[in-house]
């Protein structure tokens, strides 16, 4: 017969505090979350009395409205669209050739170009040498200053260094009798079969660029070539209404505050990334065990 071991008090109340703790870890990580969604479908005039924490207390689809209607919006949107696509599929591409190449042995200074990329993970130029190699690249108030200056990273290199080394080197002795050259083996069998990687460095990367705002702040003047990030940064440092209807042209209500806009944006922003994550989760997890386990 089956007997049924009893837990003792010590273990019981571990197991609660335990229960416990995890519950308050998830609920102070997620209702910040809440807060701002519930808030953002309140009307914007009654939200300013305060006491919403749970459900919109008068439920409104103005402050999305006056999000949509904004001209500025939707070409920062737009931007943004373009960038993150544009960017991560070069940086992909581009960091898994030049990584293709670091894995494969043989390669002349192979270990010196390690040394060099190791470096720049701890050291960097700064923000003023930057800015001045920007201004000398002519790329102020263009769009290629979200593409090009991080169409590289090492560190994403060394991650699928790690993963194209572990791709049996049968595959392009194969191909290499069948005629085929390096860019054959890296476009058809290499990239192919590195889905998980691929993935996870794209999920890395587009999120990257989906919420950097820093580089439309510094590098662009134009508004026409900021990304939503930089918008919704803009609309946060607004202080008063006044100036938030400024911002915003197109018919804003009186029931659309500068608050109520600034967390409908904060939504507006955040949701297609949210949305995008799970299709790709399963690859994310493959990708991020890659190099774990040796055998």
């Amino acid at each position: 017969m089956w007997t049924l071991k009893r837990k003792t008090r010590g273990e019981a109340l571990f197991d609660f505090l335990n229960t416990f703790g995890m519950v308050l870890i998830c609920f102070v990580t997620i209702y910040p979350i809440w807060y701002v969604l519930v808030n953002s479908f309140n009307d914007g005039t009654d939200a300013m009395s305060g006491g919403i924490y749970w459900w919109p207390r008068q439920f409104s689809l103005d402050n999305f409205g006056a999000v949509f209607r904004s001209e500025g919006i939707m070409i920062a949107m737009g931007i943004t669209v373009a960038k993150t696509l544009v960017g991560t599929v070069a940086h992909v591409f581009f960091t898994a050739m030049v990584a293709y190449a670091f894995s494969r042995k043989g390669l002349i200074g192979g270990k010196f170009y390690i040394l060099m990329g190791t470096v720049t993970l701890f050291f960097g130029g700064g923000l003023i040498p930057t800015y001045l190699l920007i201004r000398d690249l002519h790329l102020l108030d263009n769009f290629l200053v979200y593409i090009i200056p991080v169409l590289f990273s090492f560190f994403d290199l060394i991650i699928f260094m790690t993963f194209f080394r572990e791709i049996p080197e049968g595959l392009e002795e194969a191909a290499r009798i069948d005629g085929a050259n390096d860019w054959s083996i890296f476009l058809r069998i290499v990239l192919p079969v590195s889905m998980p990687v691929l993935a996870t460095i794209a999920l890395f990367h587009g999120v990257y660029q989906w919420n950097d705002y820093f580089t439309g702040m510094i590098y662009i003047n134009n508004t026409d070539l900021q990304p939503i990030q930089t918008y919704l940064y803009r609309v946060v440092a607004e202080s008063s209404s006044n100036q938030m209807m400024a911002a915003v042209p197109g018919g804003v209500t009186r029931s659309v505050t500068s608050q109520s806009i600034k967390l409908a944006t904060m939504v507006v922003t955040t949701a297609p990334i949210v949305f995008a994550y799970p299709f790709l989760q399963k690859y994310f997890v493959k990708g991020m065990m890659i190099g774990s386990i040796k055998g």
